[in-house]
């Protein structure tokens, strides 16, 4: 072979890699730009309950097939939705943690997609020859009744895989083994608070190609794995540029992930992070949606295996507790008659509430202080020449709603006024939104 047809064949094959890339990214686009169309309106926040989706189950058309599984430990029906009839087995289950259900109303919009008909529709016919797509949604009922973690016997179902204690676990373990599932994705939520890398962007998606063993081996399914978050990833990044980060993969052997890699399925975790104003989840709902879908397509057309290992492990990792709500930065406090210089880093948490909107509300806490110049947040605010002072106590007591609706807050903050003494006041009030 003469030199110059070999620089030809090369530049062919660049060519060519580029050109399938650049396809996808279009590939992906068109499935983002469907979102609108076939989001769930009925699903508005995070926290909605099994009483909410099973409706939106029981009328989806004759092209699936929805089947009850089993019944978690209070009763509640965990069901299967089955799509497509081909050779490839793939497997999704969702809020197998009571209090991570962005991915379940992202399944929700995908089964509007898929009962779809448009000029998407030759996407719809592939899947359905090429792929047979399980959903277990809501996999964990009990715990998203009370939008926790647990289940109702407090049980983290995702250490429960080698002991299998819980119907919901053994639920999920049968399925994958009836079927032999090809792929699996375990799908998740993450705290708001990660970072992808050491930079100042949250980790808005982080994935993870478990191991299967404690020294972090390759196989042909984790590579395969690999490749097909890559091919996500690359997707992505035009949505949420260098917000996408790998989640730790050290080996968890009580853990679904890292066992289903090890049963001979390859397996991909999602864990849906934070987006500045994102707090419900919603644009990160409608990215779930479009990754999930270009995932399907890369599957059906294999053009995941283009992709490199060392793509994936580009992917920065998860940097914990990087961030912050709010830091005010190199603020001075007072000791001992002295001024200090120092950052004051907020979170801010949610608390259940049946009384609030959206079954919560919001408590703000310093979560550190001192030198808090390797951290990021949300919100920050440079307090170079400034003095913070503990807040005063309004000196006169309100009695019920309606003199606490009379005062101004931000006049009070103003003064320096921080608290209020009430009676009287019923405990809904205090969560108002003043």
């Amino acid at each position: 072979m003469n030199r110059t047809y070999l620089a030809l064949m090369v530049i062919f094959l660049l060519f060519n890699c580029n050109q399938t890339i650049s396809a996808q990214s279009d590939i992906a686009d068109k499935f983002y730009n469907s979102f609108d169309q076939y989001k769930e309106i009925s699903l508005k926040d995070r926290r909605f309950k099994h009483e909410d989706i099973m409706p939106l189950l029981q009328k989806l058309p004759p092209s699936f097939e929805v089947v009850k599984l089993g019944e978690s430990i209070e009763g509640r029906s965990i069901n299967l939705v089955k799509y497509g009839n081909g050779p490839v087995k793939v497997l999704l289950w969702s809020q197998m943690h009571g209090d991570e259900a962005t991915a379940t109303a992202a399944l929700m919009d995908i089964f509007n997609f898929l009962k779809g008909h448009d000029q998407l529709t030759p996407y719809r016919d592939k899947w359905m020859n090429r792929l047979t797509l399980y959903f277990v949604p809501m996999l964990n009922p009990d715990g998203a009744e009370r939008f926790q973690r647990r289940n109702a016997l407090g049980i983290d179902l995702n250490r429960d895989a080698r002991r299998l204690q819980c119907p919901e676990s053994r639920i999920l373990k049968k399925i994958r083994d009836e079927i032999d599932a090809d792929w699996g994705f375990n799908l998740h939520d993450q705290n708001r608070y990660y970072s992808a890398g050491p930079n100042p962007k949250t980790a808005t998606i982080a994935f993870l190609a478990p191991a299967y063993d404690a020294q972090k081996n390759i196989n042909f399914d984790r590579a395969s794995a690999m490749k097909l978050i890559a091919e996500m990833n690359n997707a992505l990044q035009k949505y949420i540029p260098n917000q996408v980060a790998k989640y730790n993969d050290t080996f968890e052997p009580r853990a679904f992930g890292d066992n289903m890699q090890k049963w001979g399925t390859r397996t991909i975790l999602i864990e849906s992070g934070a987006l500045k104003d994102d707090r419900e989840k919603q644009q990160i709902r409608k990215l779930n949606y479009t990754m999930l879908l270009t995932a399907f397509e890369a599957i059906a057309s294999r053009t995941y295996e283009r992709r490199g290992v060392d793509e994936y492990e580009s992917i920065p990792f998860n940097d914990s507790n990087a961030f912050s709500d709010l830091i005010i930065r190199e603020v001075e406090i007072p000791l001992k008659d002295q001024w200090f210089i120092v950052d004051i880093a907020f979170k801010i948490r949610e608390s259940s509430s049946s009384k609030a909107a959206n079954g919560y509300y919001l408590r703000g806490n310093i979560s550190d202080l001192g030198d808090l110049s390797v951290y990021f947040a949300f919100e920050e605010l440079n307090a170079i020449g400034y003095r913070a002072v503990i807040g005063k106590t309004y000196p006169r007591t309100i009695y019920g709603k309606s003199q606490l609706k009379k005062l101004d807050v931000r006049e009070l903050w103003a003064a320096g006024y921080t608290s209020i003494r009430t009676q009287a006041v019923s405990s809904s009030i205090r969560y108002a939104n003043l």
